[in-house]
């Protein structure tokens, strides 16, 4: 996807984002709307090869995983020529724990010669579906509320290229919860096992397209996970007959995806 807001001139930022259910997607594009002359473009098929990167500022969006950075936001930073960027700054959407998120980021950025200028954390309803639906209406719409309020903040700190120490969870949480993080992040590919179908499944074969790690096959008709996985959980979230279920209680809670994204917006 590359939703472009610069027009004819030269692109002043770009902020590139992973997203499986519209949080981070949401977040580039209010941050983009109030920048102005930004360009928005997904992490997921991004080719340095084939873009020249010029932007002078460079942001970075998407969600915590478990605790920590998403291995697809690991690969990224790879392949990211922005050595010469005056300012990197990075947003991390979580359902209130952000824990160690951006302090791992900034470290392993550090690693590849990148410098984060600034890091910040903004909550909103949790997608993942495995621990609860995203709660009541009336929360979610506070949790929205609050952060249009932060990310008006963000973007005057970023138009005054702000440099500041990078948002983090308590101690209790950088201790603990990187700790799982750690313990977790080399299995994650292969939490797909708990993925299953029920009845409603009319075998559209959307959430294969929506897959951004291509984990999710057709075969003689069944759906098969492919044991390398991202937990983004788009594919659950986006089913339009909610058929795609994880473990034994997402049949009882509700799906979510942003009200501002549309799949299309996904499919991109």
């Amino acid at each position: 996807m590359n939703n472009n807001y610069s027009g004819n001139q030269t692109t002043k930022t770009t902020i590139f984002y992973y997203t499986g259910t519209g949080n981070s997607l949401w977040i580039a594009r209010a941050l983009a709307r109030e920048l102005g002359n930004t360009e928005v473009v997904s992490m997921v098929g991004w080719d340095n090869k084939q873009h020249i990167l010029e932007s002078r500022k460079i942001g970075l969006v998407f969600p915590v995983h478990i605790w920590g950075v998403p291995r697809r936001v690991l690969e990224f930073l790879g392949q990211l020529p922005a050595k010469d960027a005056e300012y990197i700054f990075a947003v991390a959407n979580n359902g209130g724990q952000v824990s160690n998120t951006l302090v791992q980021l900034d470290k392993i950025m550090q690693s590849k010669g990148l410098f984060l200028s600034s890091g910040w954390s903004v909550v909103l309803p949790s997608n993942y579906i495995p621990w609860g639906g995203p709660g009541p209406l009336e929360k979610q719409n506070e949790l929205f509320a609050a952060a249009r309020t932060k990310i008006s903040k963000i973007v005057q700190d970023i138009n005054r290229s702000v440099e500041m120490e990078v948002e983090k969870g308590p101690l209790w949480q950088r201790i603990v919860f990187t700790g799982l993080y750690k313990i977790s992040f080399p299995h994650i590919p292969e939490m797909d096992r708990k993925f299953w179908v029920d009845k409603r499944c009319n075998k559209c074969g959307l959430c294969i397209q929506l897959c951004p790690s291509k984990n999710i096959t057709m075969d003689d008709g069944k759906l098969t996970w492919q044991n390398h996985c991202e937990q983004c959980l788009a594919c659950i979230q986006w089913c339009p007959q909610e058929a795609l279920q994880y473990g034994k209680k997402t049949p009882a809670y509700s799906r979510y995806q942003h009200p501002e994204i549309k799949l299309k917006d996904i499919l991109r």
